[in-house]
């Protein structure tokens, strides 16, 4: 939450918020219950990357045409493109631009070359992404980081989801209140904890990372104007309005 221009975490018990004392990471207790409400939704961390999957539901890659990876399929997204419920999507002049609702996986402490096994060790929870693309970028480049690397292209949040079992989550996405997506994580080609511990074998994660797991079948165009929500079962709604950085511009100028 940002109060008063103070970023402070606080944790939701019984369907109360109560202000975190301690670190999120590490050792925290539950302090007192949040009376001042003037505060908004800052994104739930602050990533050093993201490692975002693609092709990773059988429900897209059957829609895509595209047979199931034999392995995950990774690319990076900057921590500059990370914006938070609430704030904007700021959409380039660059063609179509997609939304991507996904499930991200939050890692909770420093993870290298870790097991299968062990992989939920490393996670603090789970947290609503849009994977939002410059899709004839992507077609056009091969590579994904300039159509997935935009500033605003990484909205999280709303919250950390804490304990929650991945693996039976329903997932969708929606445009102006319509319907886009709706699949569920038993659709995933690779499970969370695969993810984890392929990741970590390539590279080192840090507490505030987030592996974004993959989008499903129904992604779509958005455009100035429009309003995209990502929900996630037992994590909530992740909204942002979208506007064209031409309007930005105007804004900016006046």
């Amino acid at each position: 939450l940002d109060v008063k221009r103070q970023e402070i975490y606080a944790v939701e018990r019984d369907g109360q918020f109560h202000w975190l004392d301690g670190d999120p990471f590490g050792s925290y207790r539950v302090g007192d219950v949040v009376e001042d409400h003037s505060g908004r939704l800052l994104p739930p961390v602050q990533p050093s990357k993201i490692v975002a999957v693609g092709l990773n539901y059988r429900d897209h890659a059957r829609e895509m045409g595209k047979a199931l990876p034999t392995e995950p399929l990774i690319f990076l997204k900057p921590p500059t493109a990370v914006i938070g419920p609430g704030e904007k999507i700021v959409i380039p002049d660059v063609g179509r631009v997609d939304f991507e609702s996904e499930v991200g996986i939050v890692i909770g402490r420093t993870a290298r070359n870790v097991s299968l096994a062990r992989a939920n060790e490393y996670v603090l929870g789970l947290t609503c992404v849009n994977d939002v693309t410059a899709r004839e970028l992507q077609m056009r480049d091969v590579q994904y980081t300039r159509a997935k690397g935009f500033d605003s292209f990484a909205p999280l949040g709303p919250v950390i989801a804490v304990g929650l079992d991945g693996h039976s989550l329903d997932i969708e996405g929606s445009v102006n209140g319509v319907r886009r997506q709706l699949s569920n994580t038993r659709e995933l080609i690779f499970s969370f904890e695969q993810l984890v511990e392929f990741v970590s074998g390539v590279m080192t994660l840090h507490p505030g990372d987030i592996i974004s797991t993959g989008t499903p079948a129904g992604v779509g165009p958005i455009r100035h104007g429009d309003q995209v929500t990502v929900s996630v079962s037992g994590i909530g709604d992740l909204v942002n309005d979208v506007i064209s950085s031409a309007a930005v511009e105007v804004e900016e100028s006046q």
